[in-house]
This record gives structure tokens, C-alpha cells and sequence, in this order.
């Protein structure tokens, strides 16, 4: 299998619920996030090479749950193992600078998580 990551990606040990900011509705469960894309566990493949807008919490350096919300690119979509999920690959096309600055905390706090 070819890597094609650019940045490495944190796992997400703990349930994060991604919602579809637009819609409101639930869009799946983080499993992996980098500082330029996620990988998304969801109940319905997304569409190919469509935009959405998810948001997420993240915990701040307090311990304080933060909204993230950000503009996100589909790569690609795959069924999982498990009948009825799908894996989705997504990249960060518009990331403010407060909800990087979030990101990127979380990201350097779980180091030993790393993928």
C-alpha cells in the first residue's frame, strides 16, 4: 500500500461524534485526525469528492471541551468490516486560525498516540 499521508495522524482514543454543521445531523465518529485531514467512521459512505462542513469538540490544554468546526474536501470512501459502516477519508480545506491552533494542541498533547 502507497502512503499518502503528509502529516501523521493522531488516533482518537476516546468517542468524538462528528456532526454535519450544515444539517445538524450526526456524520460518524472521528478515528484518526492530522493537522490537514481526518479519517471519519460513518453509517453511509460519503459522496465522492464532495464538500462538507463537520464540527467536532476537542479538549482545550485545560481540559475544556472546545467546537471545532471545519470545511472539509472528501478523498476517498470505503465499506468497512462491519456491515453498515464506512470509512471516509477527508482533507481541511478551511481551517480558521483559532480551530488550528485547537487542533494542533490536541495534536502535540497525544504524541504517544500517534499512527
Amino acid at each position: 500500500m502507497v502512503e499518502h499521508r503528509r502529516a501523521p495522524r493522531r488516533r482518537a482514543d476516546e468517542v468524538i461524534q462528528v456532526t454535519n454543521a450544515i444539517t445538524g445531523e450526526t456524520a460518524g465518529q472521528l478515528v484518526n485526525l492530522s493537522i490537514d485531514g481526518m479519517m471519519l467512521a460513518s453509517h453511509r459512505p460519503a459522496c465522492e469528492d464532495a464538500l462538507y462542513q463537520f464540527s467536532f469538540q476537542l479538549p482545550d490544554e485545560r481540559g475544556q471541551m472546545q467546537q471545532v468546526e471545519i470545511g472539509m474536501h472528501e478523498q476517498w470512501t470505503e465499506q468497512a468490516a462491519v456491515p453498515g459502516q464506512h470509512w471516509v477519508g477527508l482533507r481541511f480545506i478551511d481551517l480558521s486560525p483559532e480551530d488550528h491552533a485547537l487542533v494542533q494542541g490536541w495534536l502535540d498533547r497525544g504524541r504517544q498516540h500517534w499512527e
